[in-house]
C-alpha cells in the first residue's frame, strides 16, 4: 500500500510539472492562410512575397503578409505596418508594406486579432489593449528574426491603427520610430464622436446603456448583432456626409473592396468597440522618447486626431493645417488630400520619399 500512495504522488508531480511546462509554453493556433495573390494593389518584382504568422500574449495567432527586399544579404531594419481601422492586409498596409520593401526595409503588414485571415473568437471585435499588443507581438516576431536587427525596428499604424502605434510607441522601448498615416484616436472618435461634438457625460451614458442593453440581448439570443457596414454606393444622397461617400468610394468600389475587410462588409459588432469609450489610447503619448512622424491630409474630416496627438507629444499647438516639428516629432500636413487619399495613393499624394527618409534617418 505504501508503494501505492508513493507512486501515485510521484505520478501526480510529474503531471503537475508536466502541466507547468504546458502552461508555459507558446501556442500558435494554425491558421489555414490563402496562398494566392488577393491583394487591391499589383505584386512588386522588386521584393519577395510570403505569408507568415505570429502569436501575441494573449495567444491569438496572427496572420501576415512579409515583404524582402530582392537581394537583401545582412540584418535589416524592419517595420510592422497595420490598418486601416476596418481594413485587412490585402488592402493599405499590404501597399505600405511593399512599397517600404522596396525601398530597402525589411516589413510585415498583418491582420489585426479578431479579423482577416488572424484568429480570435468572435470575429470582427476591436480593443485598445488586444490591439495595441498586436503591434508589440509583430516586433517580438521581428526582433527574432535572423535577417533582422533587432535595434532597428519601426511601426506604421494607418487611420485607426495610428493611435495603435502611438500607443505602442509609448509602451515598448523596442519600437525605434513611429509613423502615423491618416491618423483616428478611436477612444477619442468612440467617446467624444467627430470634432468631440458629444464630449459629455450625458452624451457618453446615451452610449454606455444602448451597449449594455446590446450585450443583455446578445447573450440571451446566443449571437452578436452586427453594428452594420458602410452604405452601398447606389444608397449614397446628397446628404450623405463627404467622408462617409469617401470611405464607401474605397471599401465598395473595386478601387479597394476586399471580401476579408470589416469596413467594406458586415462591418463590426455592435458592442465590438465598447472599451474604446473609457481606455484613452494616447494618455501617455507625451512620454514618447523615439521619433514619430505624423502624416495627414489638409483637407481630411479626421486632421484634428493627428494635430492632437502631436500637441499631446509636444506641447504645441500647430496651426491648423500646417506642417510642425518639434524635437523628434514631426506632423506632415499633405497639400489638399483627404483621409481615403493617403490609403492608396489617391492623387499620387502620399509622401514616400519622406517616410522612407524618416525611417532611413532613425532606423540607422
Amino acid at each position: 500500500m505504501k508503494n501505492l500512495v508513493l507512486t501515485a504522488a510521484c505520478i501526480a508531480v510529474l503531471m503537475g510539472c508536466s502541466q507547468q511546462k504546458t502552461d508555459k509554453t507558446m501556442n500558435a493556433q494554425e491558421l489555414q492562410l490563402t496562398q494566392e495573390w488577393d491583394k487591391v494593389f499589383p505584386q512588386s518584382n522588386k521584393v519577395n512575397h510570403s505569408k507568415i504568422t505570429f502569436h501575441n500574449r494573449y495567444g491569438i495567432t496572427l496572420a501576415a503578409d512579409l515583404y524582402v527586399p530582392k537581394n537583401a544579404t545582412k540584418p535589416m531594419a524592419a517595420i510592422a505596418v497595420s490598418g486601416p481601422f476596418g481594413a485587412v492586409k490585402e488592402q493599405v498596409s499590404g501597399l505600405y508594406a511593399q512599397t517600404m520593401a522596396e525601398r530597402g526595409f525589411l516589413t510585415i503588414a498583418f491582420d489585426p486579432s479578431f479579423t482577416g485571415e488572424s484568429g480570435g473568437e468572435p470575429r470582427r471585435m476591436a480593443s485598445p489593449d488586444i490591439n495595441t499588443e498586436d503591434f508589440l507581438a509583430a516586433v517580438d516576431y521581428l526582433s527574432v528574426r535572423e535577417d533582422v536587427d533587432a535595434e532597428r525596428i519601426g511601426i506604421i499604424g494607418v487611420c485607426g491603427w495610428g493611435g495603435m502605434a502611438v500607443n505602442a510607441a509609448a509602451i515598448d522601448p523596442r519600437i525605434k520610430a513611429t509613423a502615423t498615416i491618416t491618423m483616428y484616436d478611436m477612444s477619442r472618435q468612440i467617446s467624444n464622436n467627430y470634432n468631440d461634438a458629444d464630449d459629455s457625460k450625458e452624451k457618453r451614458d446615451i452610449q454606455r446603456r444602448a451597449i449594455a442593453a446590446q450585450r443583455t440581448e446578445d447573450y440571451r439570443t446566443n449571437t452578436y448583432k452586427d453594428a452594420g457596414g458602410l452604405p452601398e454606393v447606389s444608397q449614397l444622397t446628397d446628404e450623405t456626409p463627404q467622408f462617409i461617400k469617401d470611405y464607401c468610394d474605397f471599401y465598395k468600389t473595386p478601387r479597394g473592396y476586399h471580401k476579408r475587410s470589416v469596413g467594406g462588409n458586415e462591418g463590426w459588432r455592435a458592442i465590438g468597440c465598447q472599451s474604446f469609450l473609457n481606455q484613452p489610447l494616447l494618455c501617455y503619448a507625451d512620454e514618447i522618447s523615439t521619433p514619430v512622424l505624423l502624416v495627414h491630409g489638409e483637407k481630411a474630416h479626421s486632421r484634428y486626431f493627428s494635430e492632437g496627438a502631436f500637441k499631446q507629444m509636444t506641447g504645441a499647438t500647430p496651426e491648423a493645417g500646417k506642417s510642425a516639428k518639434v524635437g523628434n516629432k514631426e506632423l506632415l500636413i499633405v497639400p489638399g488630400a483627404v483621409h481615403c487619399d493617403l490609403y492608396d495613393n489617391r492623387a499620387g499624394v502620399i509622401p514616400w520619399d519622406r517616410i522612407e527618409a524618416f525611417f532611413g534617418e532613425n532606423l540607422k
